[in-house]
């Protein structure tokens, strides 16, 4: 798996060596020696991951869609964004990218953008910048209904539940730690930076 195209040598950063530990179809782990502007050389254990997606999706009633799935490496079921890896490539266009997110949107929530709908780009972040260089984009779809077609899980996904909330409830699951995922509190921190919902 190639590095992210988001994270670059420069500014006095330099690759001096890198060594491919493990490769799987989703990540590899490869030990970097880095030259940093402080440092002559450092070594790090690095995760390289596909770039990924997550959407709010928010109804014309004002309510957020979130999804409850079960997550192996923690345990447990959660509450959280609809997301997803984008899989076509690593650096897709911004066509390709509102493209996974408007599938994702349908496939792990049954719902879609609404005729006369937006999908609002809000940048993207990085999930854990300590220990890897996987980053999502984040988008507001707007008002969203539900589809036709309903949701499309992918066999590797355990979505137990999707329902609608209120954003004071979603405000109070963050509150309770009942949400606690890196994605829905990215976007729920940019949603409330930008205005978009108030604290």
């Amino acid at each position: 798996m190639q590095k992210s195209n988001i994270v670059r040598d420069g500014a006095g950063w330099e690759t001096l060596a890198s060594e491919i530990n493990f490769q799987g179809s989703h990540l590899s782990v490869a030990t970097d020696e880095v030259r940093t502007p402080t440092q002559a050389g450092r070594k790090w254990a690095v995760v390289h991951r596909k770039p990924a997606v997550v959407i709010a999706p928010l109804t014309r009633e004002g309510k957020y869609v979130l999804i409850r799935e079960e997550r192996i490496p923690i345990r447990a079921a959660i509450w959280s964004m609809p997301a997803g890896q984008i899989d076509e490539s690593l650096e897709p266009d911004g066509d390709a990218v509102r493209a996974v997110a408007l599938r994702e949107l349908r496939e792990e929530t049954g719902y879609e953008l609404a005729p006369g709908g937006e999908l609002v780009s809000l940048g993207y972040f990085f999930c854990s910048p300590g220990m890897t260089d996987e980053h999502c984009y984040l988008f507001l779809a707007r008002p969203v209904q539900k589809s036709a077609a309903g949701a499309g899980h992918d066999a590797g996904e355990a979505i137990i539940d999707c329902r609608e909330f209120s954003a004071d409830v979603v405000r109070q699951m963050i509150a309770d730690g009942e949400i606690r995922d890196s994605n829905t509190l990215s976007i729920w921190a940019r949603l409330v930076a930008r205005g978009d919902i108030f604290p």
